[in-house]
């Protein structure tokens, strides 16, 4: 029988849907034994298929934080180092403002360079989009302010993927969804994932509604793959990821390097971040005030987010498509927040 705190919490989501602020939602909260409440709510489009379990969703910038496992990874199999630079992995920007950012500047957002720069209205290509990437100008001085940045994690991305010599995707697979199962993880749906795609914009640059194609523009420009947007996955996958973050970080990485990429490195700044990973900031926290100074998590611009909290034991999935049919803030973000703050449990 559904308890008061999951009927509260399905109610929240069922009523975000009929203000019209997303047509599905899909949540879970559990502990390292699973789910002790999960369920779907609405349709994969306005008008569309109902959730069934099986959707695919876009996790837009929570690939961040799962590309960070990969680099993390890497870093324990001696292929990378936190203090690697830029220019020492990437040749093409051994002369540009970005040589000296270092990983671990890239990964907690302290490396100066800016964030969501919509490169792609003027550099259709992926070359001419890398290109224009490498001339961006610093905008604070690295390792004095933590400034959000989607393109340091694309440099990110391309590092991983030289140092390994490997694409990400394929770095993906073997040191994420393999160990710990994550069947439907991945770049860039094939046909029968899309099928099960949850839809996003009605996008007017692309002047379709985006469904199983990755939403973030700048990705698209470079090909789906990449390290700050593009990655799907289903309820489930996220599930079974979280378990295994509560778990202390096997198999997915030594209890010792996840426990040194989830400390928080910049508390003597603006806000609180790790490796890769978001923190409890002290004010506006976009998961409410229910958990603990030692969690950790990420959220998306379409609508998703995974938040850890390792004192509690628990975690807590939201991923619902807020972008669609358009992008504009229409009250999702207090809605997140009131979602997280019922109490845990059932």
């Amino acid at each position: 029988m559904t308890t008061h705190h999951a009927a509260a919490r399905r109610r929240i989501l069922e009523q975000g849907r009929e203000r019209g602020l997303y047509s599905g939602a899909a949540w879970s909260l559990g502990d390292a034994n699973g789910p002790y409440d999960r369920g779907w709510t609405g349709t994969r489009a306005h008008g569309g298929t109902p959730l069934d379990g099986t959707d695919l969703w876009d996790l837009a910038s929570v690939t961040k934080p799962i590309v960070g496992l990969v680099v993390m990874a890497l870093v324990e199999r001696g292929v990378l180092g936190l203090d690697d630079t830029v220019g020492h992995h990437l040749g093409r920007y051994r002369d540009s403002p970005h040589a000296g950012r270092t990983v671990a500047q890239l990964l907690d957002h302290t490396s100066g360079l800016p964030g969501g720069v919509p490169l792609y209205r003027r550099h259709p290509t992926r070359e001419s989009l890398l290109a224009a990437l490498g001339t961006l100008e610093r905008g604070t001085e690295p390792g004095t302010h933590v400034a959000y940045s989607s393109q340091g994690f694309i440099l990110l991305g391309l590092i991983a993927e030289q140092a390994a010599n490997r694409s990400l995707d394929a770095l993906l697979a073997d040191l994420v969804s393999a160990p710990v199962g994550l069947p439907d993880l991945c770049f860039r749906p094939g046909p029968e994932r899309r099928a099960r795609a949850v839809a996003t914009e009605d996008c007017p640059w692309r002047g379709r509604t985006v469904t199983g194609e990755v939403h973030d523009e700048n990705a698209v420009v470079l090909g789906g793959v990449a390290g700050h947007a593009g990655l799907f996955a289903t309820v489930t996958d996220m599930e079974r990821l979280a378990r295994a973050l509560l778990g202390g970080g096997p198999p997915l990485l030594a209890p010792d390097t996840l426990a040194l990429m989830t400390a928080p490195r910049t508390d003597h700044l603006n806000l609180r971040r790790s490796l890769a990973w978001q923190g409890t900031d002290p004010h506006a926290s976009p998961v409410g005030d229910t958990f603990g100074s030692a969690s950790f998590g990420h959220t998306g611009f379409t609508g998703t987010s995974l938040w850890i909290d390792p004192e509690a034991g628990r975690y807590a999935i939201l991923l619902a498509n807020r972008v669609h049919p358009h992008r504009a803030e229409r009250g999702f973000t207090p809605l997140r927040r009131e979602f997280h703050d019922v109490p845990a449990g059932r």
